[in-house]
């Protein structure tokens, strides 16, 4: 565990407040759940939540099957990272923090089909030229995550629109039930 040399009070109503700069570097904004957990040694942990954790094992055999079909770069990412990853860039980008562009694109819900090369910013600084689709997989009304076909030598095709779409949507009913 590393030390932030920060104390705080816990309140009357039992409640502490989280410093600006570790919700910054940790990327907590206002509204988000974090989990809480207790480990051996009776520490307090908090992590921060995502729903699409619990599907992660189950999301990167998504990709697969949809890779098996398109030949094109696969992802699906959460609010924060990149959790499942197929094609020639899943080392590169799994397990990696995502852009704020892609970050921001989630939270207005985008869904978006590039056909002409355009760079593409997966994580901050991390940019790769090709053509894409992004489906925004939004459960109960929330945004959570999307899906991403990238391709760096083909166009992206409306059919890959068409499944970047369907799988989020699937994602999404997988995720509410």
């Amino acid at each position: 565990m590393k030390a932030t040399g920060v104390v705080r009070r816990i309140d009357e109503l039992g409640r502490i407040v989280i410093p600006k700069e570790i919700r910054k570097t940790l990327r907590i904004k206002e509204g988000e759940s974090l989990e809480i957990y207790i480990d051996d040694k009776e520490n307090i942990l908090l992590k921060k939540y995502s729903l699409m954790n619990k599907i992660e094992d189950f999301a990167q055999d998504f990709t697969d099957s949809i890779y098996a079909f398109t030949k094109h770069n696969v992802f699906i990412i959460d609010t924060d990272k990149v959790i499942a990853a197929t094609g020639n860039l899943k080392k590169k980008y799994l397990g990696k923090n995502i852009s704020e562009k892609l970050e921001k694109s989630i939270y207005r819900r985008e869904s978006l089909i590039e056909k002409f090369e355009k760079e593409l910013e997966i994580t901050n600084n991390e940019k790769e030229l090709g053509t894409y689709v992004i489906s925004t997989i939004v459960v109960s009304g929330d945004p959570a995550g999307a899906v991403i076909i990238f391709s760096e030598e083909e166009s992206i095709t409306d059919s890959d629109g068409k499944i970047a779409g369907i799988a989020a949507q699937f994602l999404a009913k997988h995720l509410e039930e």
